[in-house]
């Protein structure tokens, strides 16, 4: 089933305030890997706030379209099971 951007705003306005690893394409063969927290969602972005010891960055933010191409991928960690989005 194809994923539209609708439904992927409702899938994270869904999980707010949860914890999630956040893998981001970076470019030639580079992937960056963060974990933080779903802070906010608006109508073209969302973002995301990161953990402070991992990090530099406080918070990042990325498109709908990123997860519709498959340049970042979400994955929640609720309840010791991985939830990917």
């Amino acid at each position: 089933m194809p994923k539209t951007i609708a439904s992927i705003k409702q899938g994270l306005d869904a999980r707010l305030g949860k914890a999630l690893t956040l893998k981001a394409h970076g470019g030639r063969k580079k992937t960056i890997e963060r974990c933080g927290v779903l802070a906010e969602t608006y109508p073209s972005v969302f973002i995301v706030e990161l953990d402070q010891d991992e990090n530099n960055f406080e918070r990042v933010s990325y498109s709908y379209t990123d997860i519709l191409t498959d340049a970042v991928e979400l994955v929640f960690t609720d309840d010791k099971k991985e939830l990917a989005l």
